[in-house]
C-alpha cells in the first residue's frame, strides 16, 4: 500500500485501473453488480418525487368546472386539456395555485336508470349544491330536465344589454308557468306528466309560445365557436335527434347555485358563440 493512503483509496485505484481495462458491455455489467442498488434507490426516490409533485398538482382546488353533459366520449385527454389551458389564461386564473376542468364523463338519459348513470346524477346533484359547477352544457333533453327543476339562472339578470341584444336568436327559453303547475302525486301521475310534456311540440328559441318565457340558456350554434369546432357535439349536426318536435342542440347554462357567476360568464365570452 502507497505511503499516506488508506485501504480505501488502495481499492478505488485498483479499480479505477481494471475499471480502464474494460470494454463498453463489461463495464455496464460492472456499473450493474457494484452500483444497481444505489441504481435503484435514486430511481425509486425520483418516482416518489415526481408522483408526490403530481398529486399537489392534482390536488389544486377547481377555479372554474364545466359539466359538458351527454358530450362526445374521448375528447377529454387532448381537447378538453386545451381549452382548459386556453380558458385558464384567457381568465387569468393562476395555474400554480388553480385548475381549470372541462368534465365530459356525464353521459344520461331520459330511458336509462343504470347503475353508472345514477352515480353520474348523484355526483352532478352533489357538486352543484356544493356551488362547485359554474356552467352545464348538455344536449336540449338533457337541459331541459335541469331546466324544469328551476337549476339555471335568468340570462336576462346577469347579461348587459349589448349582451342580450347579441344573443337574442339563440336563447333557450323555459315556461315559468310550468312551475306553478301542480305536482303529481303518484309515480303512474308523474310518467303521465312526463309523456305528456314530452309529446308536446314546443320551440324554446320563441318566447312568444310560453305564457311566462324565461330565458334560462344559450343554444350552441354549430360552427364559428370554440365549442361547436372542438366538436363535442358533433352527432346532433345531423338534426336527427329531436325534442319536443324540434332537433336537438347543446345548450349552455349557468346554475343558481353559483354565487359568482362572473367566470361562468367569462367562460361564454371565451366560447365566442357571438
Amino acid at each position: 500500500m502507497a505511503a499516506g493512503n488508506s485501504v480505501h483509496d488502495e481499492i478505488r485505484e485498483q479499480q479505477k485501473k481494471a475499471f480502464a481495462t474494460m470494454s463498453r458491455k463489461e463495464k455496464l455489467t460492472y456499473f450493474w453488480d457494484y452500483y444497481k442498488i444505489h441504481t435503484i434507490v435514486v430511481i425509486c426516490a425520483i418516482v416518489a418525487v415526481v408522483t408526490f409533485v403530481r398529486q399537489i398538482q392534482a390536488n389544486k382546488p377547481y377555479a372554474f368546472y364545466a359539466a359538458f353533459i351527454n358530450s362526445v366520449f374521448g375528447l377529454e385527454d387532448e381537447t378538453s386539456a386545451i381549452l382548459e389551458n386556453e380558458f385558464q389564461e384567457y381568465a387569468g386564473i393562476d395555474p400554480e395555485a388553480y385548475q381549470v376542468c372541462i368534465d365530459t364523463s356525464l353521459s344520461f338519459s331520459a330511458s336509462d336508470f343504470s347503475q353508472y348513470e345514477m352515480a353520474n346524477r348523484q355526483k352532478l346533484v352533489a357538486m352543484m349544491n356544493a356551488g362547485d359547477i359554474h356552467v352545464i352544457v348538455a344536449d336540449t333533453e338533457a337541459f331541459d330536465g335541469y331546466a324544469r327543476a328551476e337549476t339555471f339562472y335568468d340570462l336576462s339578470t346577469l347579461l348587459t344589454e349589448k349582451e342580450l341584444a347579441a344573443y337574442a336568436d339563440l336563447f333557450y327559453y323555459t315556461d315559468a308557468a310550468a312551475f306553478d303547475a301542480d305536482t303529481p302525486s303518484t309515480l303512474t301521475e308523474m310518467e303521465a306528466a312526463d309523456r305528456a310534456y314530452y309529446a308536446k311540440v314546443v320551440d324554446h328559441g320563441d318566447p312568444s309560445s310560453m305564457e311566462k318565457p324565461i330565458p334560462v340558456g344559450i343554444r350552441i350554434p354549430a360552427s364559428a365557436n370554440k365549442l361547436a369546432d372542438a366538436g363535442y357535439y358533433d352527432y346532433l349536426r345531423d338534426g336527427s335527434q329531436k325534442f319536443q318536435g324540434y332537433p336537438s342542440e347543446p345548450v349552455f347554462g349557468i346554475p343558481l347555485s353559483v354565487k359568482d357567476p362572473r367566470l361562468a360568464l367569462q367562460f361564454l365570452a371565451y366560447l365566442k358563440i357571438r
